[in-house]
This record gives C-alpha cells, structure tokens and sequence, in this order.
C-alpha cells in the first residue's frame, strides 16, 4: 500500500444517526464533534442541512464553533439543498445522486440524462456561490462501470474536488472493490472517497481495499454506527492503517475509547464487549492459555498495546482460567494456596462461572477462597 496521505471523513453525524432508532440533541451532537475534532479527524459530515429546521440549527451552531476540522453537509442534487446549506454557514456541499439503475429507476424513472442534469446544474449552483463540492455515487457498487465512470469524469470536469464511490448496500467484497475503486482512480485526477456499508460484515476490509487501490479519502463513523448494519468504524479503520499498514493519519488514537463511549451513551446503545478495538473485551484475558502467555510477553496475544486507544489490560477468573492466572491475580491480594487450594478453588470458579453465565467479580473470587489461606501482604 502507498504510504500516502489518507484523509479521514467521520460521518457519525450524517450516516451515524440515520441509525434507526438513533436522534442526537445538540449538546451531544456539539460533544461529539468537539472531540471528534479534538483528536485530528480532517472532516467531518456533520448532517443534513434540508431536513428541517432543528437540524439545521444544530448544523449552524457547529458549523460557528471555530473547529479546525472541515464541515460538510449532505445534499440532494436539488438547489433547494445547496441553498440550505449555504443559510447554515456550511463552505463545503456534498451532493448525492444514484448512479446504478436499480436506484435511477426508482428516484429518476430510468432517465440517466436527467441525473446528469441535475447534478450539473447542483455543482454548478454551488461553485457559483463559492462553495467546495465533493459529489457521491449512490450505489456506485451496482452502477454500470461505464456509466459511474462517465459521472465521475463529468463532477470532476464540472468542478467537485471529490468523487465518493459508495457501496450503499454492502455488497462488495474486497477483491471486487479493489477492483472497481482502482479503475475510478486510474481515470481520474481528483481524489475517490470511500463509502462502505456493513450489511456483509465487510465495510472495514473494503474501506481498507479501496485505500489499497488507491483511494485517498474515507467515510467512518464512531463504533460502526449507521444505516442497517452500520459503517466501516473510524476506530477499525484507523488502528488497521496504523498498525497493519504502517500510515500515520495524525489523528491521536489513545483518545479512541472515550469517543466511542461518549457516542454509545449519546446513542443510549452499549458497545458489544466484543467490539474489535474499543470493546470491553478486546484486552480482556480469561483463557489461562492466553493469560499466561500475555503475562510473559502482551505480542503474544495482543496485537497492539491497550493504551494505544485509551483501554487497560483486563485479567477475568472465569470458566476458562487456569492455575496460571488465578495465582497471578491471587498475588495482587497477598494471596497464596497449595496445589489441592488451587485445584478446589478453580473447579468451584468453574462450576460458579458456568452458574451466572460470566465470568466473576473478584469479591465473588475471594469469596470462594479457603479460610485460613496465607496471606502475604495487606489487601
């Protein structure tokens, strides 16, 4: 992969709350974006300036906060959009226009012409009035190749600074999108923004296939929240190109765990434990197997320091843990047992984990300890 600049566009605040269920007030909305902005992500997508009245408010404010990120609003190819967007003090207008059959039938009646149309007149409306256009294919995934590369030839000749290529229903794969994104690229001389869905599971790994192919700006939201089943996560996204492809995007990752639990209380949703990079158990070790060997050496099992996103290192008693673990958490109490102690005192960890189906606190560990056990030191 080229180690070139990737820039990072978090739409949290777009695509992110279209999530169902999900409705942002403004003080989250300004708390998200302050510390979005605060760890260096370049832009952000902060909502849809013609929806209504509040949105557009809540996008005024932010769009006066003095951040440093760039704001962006999302449109329709209609005027009346752009125009919404200039009355929120917005400099930069993302337009939106279906770019495969199957959406052109339903928004267009199969009239590509007038797609063409309407997108010309949109960019041409809003670089009249001074403003940056990044343009997006919706559905670029199902487009006709040659068609979608002839609509991002023509927004690049009529002005826009941007094409997104978006998987709107996430059904690429990377090989697929590889390939898709690295024939945009090769034909055009503004950058191609990634948009992936996750409806397959796969937004990360096509967000990362298309930077591969050569695409230099991507679509992220915090905690992989959005449409569905949600975007490519901006914390996947940016540990990946940090640690897996070696690309600094400036942005400060040790602050990534605050972000997302500050979004999942603004979403009232809590993170799945298991969540890849920011889950209460993705440096959480049970299994003494596991635990044994991240005590001796953390690379064995982690594949990056916890700290690097904000998180500390977990060791849990549960169903899993062996001698290795228990004695070295015992330690910590001034806690000593024999052979037969440690024997009796795992099968009862055993039987009580498997009980209350997680694994224990560790009062409920200490409370299975054998009275009358050494004890070295002061709790």
């Amino acid at each position: 992969m080229n180690n070139h600049a990737i820039q990072i566009n978090d739409t949290t605040l777009r695509d992110g709350e279209q999530s169902a269920g999900i409705a942002f007030n403004i003080e989250e909305k300004i708390a998200i974006a302050t510390l979005i902005d605060s760890i260096g992500v370049q832009e952000l997508e902060v909502g849809i300036p013609a929806m209504g009245q509040d949105e557009a408010e809540s996008i005024k404010i932010i769009a006066n906060l003095g951040l440093n990120a760039k704001l962006l609003g999302w449109n329709r190819a209609n005027l009346s959009d752009i125009q919404a967007s200039i009355d929120c003090d917005l400099e930069r207008v993302h337009i939106s226009v279906p770019v495969s059959d199957i959406q052109i039938a339903a928004k267009f009646g199969n009239q590509r012409q007038l797609v063409l149309d309407r997108l010309r007149d949109a960019i041409n409306f809003a670089c009249d009035r001074g403003l940056s256009v990044s343009v997006g294919g919706e559905d670029s995934s199902r487009a006709d190749e040659s068609f979608l590369l002839d609509v991002a030839q023509l927004v690049q000749e009529w002005g826009a600074f941007r094409f997104r290529f978006c998987d709107t229903v996430g059904i690429l794969d990377p090989v697929t999108t590889y390939s898709k994104v690295r024939q945009l690229v090769s034909h055009l001389s503004i950058p191609v923004e990634m948009h992936m869905h996750n409806d397959f599971g796969l937004a990360t790994a096509n967000t990362l296939a298309g930077i591969k192919a050569g695409a230099r700006s991507v679509n992220t939201t915090v905690n992989g929240i959005g449409e569905r089943a949600g975007n490519a996560a901006l914390e996947e996204v940016l540990m990946a190109l940090k640690c897996i492809y070696k690309i600094e995007t400036g942005i400060d990752t040790k602050r990534l765990v605050e972000l997302s639990q500050l979004v999942a209380k603004a979403t009232n949703y809590r993170v799945p434990p298991w969540k890849a990079i920011v889950g209460e158990n993705a440096f959480a070790h049970e299994s003494d197997i596991h635990a044994h060997g991240v005590l001796q050496n953390p690379d064995t099992y982690e594949p990056f320091a916890p700290e690097d996103v904000g998180c500390k290192r977990r060791f849990v008693i549960g169903k899993h843990s062996g001698r290795h673990l228990l004695l070295s958490v015992l330690q910590k109490y001034g806690i000593t047992l024999s052979s037969a102690e440690i024997k009796s005192v795992l099968d009862a960890v055993r039987h009580h984990s498997v009980q209350i189906k997680r694994s224990l606190t560790i009062e409920e560990l200490l409370s299975l300890i054998p009275q009358g056990s050494q004890l070295i030191t002061d709790r």
